[in-house]
């Protein structure tokens, strides 16, 4: 039997594999899995209690948990979806689930350099999750390799595709865009967006930085609209809470609740009704491309852990309905990972695992980020 700590390194697809052969059990597996999280827990603190990782306050919150970044206990794991990319990250868990209504499942990701896939709206059910926001709220997963983000996948049933033909590097036509917030990257996903495109330019790959529709240029526009859609529904969400025991209840919460933001109905309406025009015009854009990149993050993980983060280069794909696949190639300041973001269309989650598997081959291989070797708590 392989020792616990070179069982706990495995990916799900690898320990699949081992499994079905009998080379191990699964109590064998499991055991390994409990051994890793003793020795790490005190230090990572990814668990509420032992199946249940942490998040925020109804992952409204941008802070809440002491969960640490299993690279730097120093820095924050970013959020909600704290302990659920910290366990994964840290070799705790091969595969851990959150949900995303700004940038809950790609940042952390991205903080803590390993793969993540946030679906379509609804390719996911969110039975039994307490939901923001019935428009944005989208249930994703973290893993530590694209075979494991295909095997959730294909586990949840994901994507109503067309039959997929293969797609090699010098097919692929890439859409490079920098959204209007591209102000606001720092010189990791500056520098990671200039070696994604030299590296996949170098194996053949057609890459073409290009702007969003116009509907999509001004800034502070977009976060208007993201911020009414999820702000009014997180109204009715929250009155129950609110009216059982307001004490027990964050005061942003609460203020959600009360509209003390004043959004009105005609702005709501609107509101509504320009999100799901740009859904349609985002949707025919992108046909033109084998896929679109853009970051994930502003930067590396912010030192500190009261804040979590910003969602600005996240919360356009969620809002859209896109499916999006964090791939965690580079490395930025003080050695932490940094990587970016792969979308396509609404609906085309099977296309987009397929693409990003060929795409994300390259960028890991001469990246610079080695997920196997990245562990705070030593090389597994």
């Amino acid at each position: 039997m392989l020792p616990p700590t070179k069982l706990c390194s495995l990916t799900a697809t690898q320990v699949l594999g081992l499994l079905k052969n009998n080379s191990i059990t699964i109590e064998e597996y499991a055991r390994a899995l409990l051994i890793r999280i003793e020795q790490r827990d005190s230090t990572v603190k990814a668990w509420t209690y032992l199946g249940k990782t942490t998040t925020t306050e109804f992952t409204v919150l941008n802070a809440g948990p002491d969960t640490t970044n299993p690279h730097d206990p120093n820095r924050t794991p970013g959020g909600s979806s704290a302990g659920s990319a910290a366990a994964v990250a840290d070799f705790q868990v091969p595969l851990s689930v959150g949900t995303q209504n700004g940038g809950s499942v790609i940042r952390p990701a991205s903080y803590t350099g390993i793969f993540a896939m946030k679906p379509t709206l609804n390719a996911i059910s969110a039975e039994g999750v307490k939901v923001v926001s019935s428009n944005i709220d989208t249930c994703g997963f973290f893993a530590r390799s694209m075979e494991d983000l295909q095997l959730v996948a294909d586990v949840f049933a994901l994507g109503k595709d067309d039959p997929l033909k293969k797609v090699s590097l010098k097919e692929a036509r890439i859409a490079f865009i920098k959204t209007p917030l591209w102000p606001m990257a720092g010189p990791g996903t500056i520098a990671a967006m200039e070696r994604t495109a030299k590296i996949l330019e170098k194996h053949g790959v057609k890459v073409e930085e290009v702007d969003l529709p116009s509907e999509f240029s001004d800034a502070q526009t977009l976060r208007r609209t993201h911020k009414t859609v999820l702000n009014v529904e997180a109204q009715a969400s929250f009155l129950m809470e609110h009216r059982m025991d307001r004490t027990k209840l964050n005061p942003k919460l609460s203020g959600l609740v009360e509209n003390i933001s004043n959004f009105t109905v005609k702005e709501t309406v609107e509101t509504m009704d320009r999100y799901a025009s740009m859904r349609s015009t985002f949707d025919k854009f992108a046909t033109d491309f084998s896929a679109i990149i853009t970051p994930s993050a502003i930067d590396v993980a912010p030192h500190g852990l009261g804040d979590m983060g910003d969602s600005s280069f996240n919360f356009l794909w969620t809002g859209l309905h896109t499916p999006a696949i964090h791939v965690p190639a580079f490395t930025g300041a003080h050695g932490m990972p940094v990587g970016l973001s792969v979308v396509a269309g609404r609906y085309l989650d099977q296309h987009l695992l397929k693409i990003c598997k060929v795409l994300s081959e390259p960028l890991m291989a001469e990246g610079g980020w080695r997920i196997a070797e990245a562990s705070a708590g030593g090389k597994i």
